[in-house]
């Protein structure tokens, strides 16, 4: 049975999801802020767990009604053939996104919808699954605006973000979804050189090099959601593993370098590419970024630097943006190289006119992938030429 199915992102990445979506074959019916909806049947919706790299979760649409009051919502939920989705021996969880007068607080929306569930199997089956809020077994989602209300399977269960090689994360680590929406912005494909200076837990090398080997992310989980619903058909899932196995690449062409001056990060980055099974691929380095090896037949450069929240540490990264950006201009000539920060000001002070500006989303804190060509005689440009261009 085919039915809609919206996929979830981080803000600003609706339009890199539209394009993974429709390279597996599917159709982008609508894009919003922060997902893409699709059409497509479960079989789909395991596909799209297993190879989405930029999503967060794969809902499938069971049903929408009209409610007002949170007895309509009640009947509304209860009127679902829930024992033809759920076994009764599972784990059920709920979560919600509700904008409705009569609701205060979502728990109560999640609460009710739980009931609602509860009691339709208790009456059809003669006994209710367990339930609670951790997302180890069948997944519901609610989304309620207004007297509108729309129900979905949520097929992933733990976000996909949780990719399940991150071990030790690092201080604040970028995001998995973000991170590989900023490399396939990049157009690295895993041909030409990948360098991260200031690598922290490893997270862009990571995505690189599974973009690279074109190795889908799903592969490295164990569970999701759609594996504990009635009719998941376990054999389905493991051909389309196989399958996304058989089309992962062993290498890629040019080197792949991770650098950076903590060496409590480096070893971080190590273990989580160990973990993801890419390790054998990079070449880890400490040392300043200033000293990254840069090989001399190009690719691409990508540096995620502290954005600074505090005054003080502002002023003293002040200086480490100018030298990434004679960095870029002295020793990467031939590449192309990108800065993600979330503080434009000190975005500036790389002195080098960008070619490209994309926006995205850390969390709350809107951010800038800042693109630069360095040909041979990239030069600092005025005061004024670069305030227009950041």
């Amino acid at each position: 049975m085919k039915n809609r199915i919206l996929i979830t992102c981080p803000k600003g990445i609706a339009p890199i999801l539209g394009e993974e979506i429709r390279a597996l074959g599917l159709p982008v019916n609508a894009e919003i802020a922060a997902g893409v909806e699709t059409i497509g049947s479960m079989l789909d919706c395991m596909k799209l767990n297993l190879h989405i790299r930029t999503g967060h979760r794969v809902l499938f649409f069971i049903k929408e009604f009209s409610a007002s009051t949170p007895q309509n919502f009640y009947q509304g939920i209860k009127r679902i053939r829930w024992e033809d989705l759920i076994p009764e021996t599972e784990y059920v969880s709920v979560s919600s996104s509700v904008d409705n007068p009569c609701i205060q607080n979502t728990q109560f929306a999640n609460q009710k919808c739980k009931d609602a569930i509860m009691d339709r199997m208790r009456e059809s089956c003669g006994r209710r699954p367990d339930s609670g809020p951790d997302k180890t077994g069948v997944a519901v989602f609610v989304y309620w605006k207004g007297s509108n209300c729309r129900v979905y399977l949520d097929t992933s269960g733990e976000p996909l973000a949780r990719r399940g090689y991150r071990k030790i994360p690092f201080k604040a680590p970028m995001q998995e979804t973000l991170a590989a929406a900023v490399i396939l912005s990049t157009g690295w494909r895993g041909k030409g050189n990948f360098l991260n200076p200031m690598c922290g837990s490893g997270t862009l090398g990571i995505e690189a090099a599974l973009i690279g080997l074109d190795k889908a992310p799903g592969l490295l989980r164990t569970n999701f959601a759609f594996m504990h619903l009635r009719d998941f058909r376990r054999a389905e899932w493991n051909a389309l593993r196989q399958e996304a196995r058989r089309k992962s690449k062993k290498g890629f062409e040019g080197k792949m370098i991770l650098t950076d001056l903590d060496p409590k990060a480096v070893r971080a980055a190590q273990q989580n590419a160990l973990t993801a099974g890419v390790d054998h691929l990079m070449t880890f380095g400490v040392c300043d970024y200033l000293e990254t090896p840069v090989p001399a037949d190009g690719g691409i450069i990508v540096i995620n630097p502290e954005y600074g929240e505090r005054l003080g540490v502002v002023k003293e990264l002040e200086t480490v943006y100018e030298g990434m950006g004679n960095f870029f201009k002295r020793r990467c000539n031939g590449y192309t190289g990108y800065i993600f920060t979330g503080n434009p000001d000190l975005a500036k002070k790389v002195g080098l006119k960008t070619s490209r500006r994309l926006i995205f989303f850390s969390s709350r804190i809107e951010c800038r992938l800042l693109e630069y060509k360095l040909y041979e005689g990239s030069r600092k440009v005025s005061q004024n030429q670069n305030k227009d261009d950041q």
